[in-house]
């Protein structure tokens, strides 16, 4: 059964609505540069208020080594998301802290065996590409390019998934889990509570569907 990662989490408040529209994975994104950006000491406040079925993911754009250990012990991060051009080296080294998810932004004629060489990573998170922004740019890309690669392996589907949309989804690719973060925000770093609501409805009725 799919599950839901909803990400960008930039509060309690928006955390707390995520879980109760059926999120499993929650998202913090520690890249300075993004609108979702949230401090370490601010992520391990709202991470301690939460139920521990929930996995907390912290989001990392070529951050060092040494940085992202600290903060995942920091905030007690289940899972390590890399979103830039980390090496397979760089993903087995830090793995050993906690399972990684590899985020690849999916270009124009990319090939799947581009992603062979991060045999180490828990799985792969495909996300659409925009030269400016790493992640959260609401762009989708060709599912059928996903659908291949989740037959093959564990992958989280991002870019542009809405409520809208997200039954499509999931019944083209069937991935592991869906990843959305613009596509429930009533701004950049704020979650809209309609929204999330909305998107439970579509994830249980297309899990539905599925059965």
């Amino acid at each position: 059964m799919v599950k839901t990662k909803i990400c960008g989490i930039t509060n309690a408040g928006d955390a707390r609505r995520a879980i109760a529209a059926g999120a499993e994975f929650l998202g913090f994104n520690f890249y300075e540069k993004s609108p979702r950006y949230i401090r370490p000491a601010a992520a391990r406040r709202i991470a301690r208020g939460l139920p521990k079925r929930v996995k907390l993911v912290g989001v990392f754009v070529n951050e060092s080594e040494e940085n992202i250990l600290a903060i995942a012990r920091q905030t007690g991060l289940d899972f390590l998301q890399l979103h830039g051009e980390e090496s397979a080296a760089f993903v087995a080294r830090v793995k050993r802290v906690a399972p990684v998810i590899k985020a690849v932004r999916v270009r124009p004629g990319f090939r799947a065996v581009e992603l062979q060489k991060f045999h180490g990573a828990a799985a792969i998170l495909l996300d659409g590409f925009d030269p400016k922004r790493r992640g959260g740019s609401g762009k989708t890309f060709d599912w059928s390019v996903a659908k291949q690669i989740a037959a093959k392996q564990r992958i989280f589907l991002a870019g542009g998934l809405t409520p809208e949309n997200i039954g499509e989804a999931i019944a083209s690719v069937r991935p592991y889990a869906v990843d959305i973060c613009s596509g429930v925000e009533s701004k950049p770093g704020k979650k809209s509570a309609a929204r999330m609501t909305a998107l439970k409805r579509a994830v249980e009725k297309a899990r539905g569907k599925k059965r």
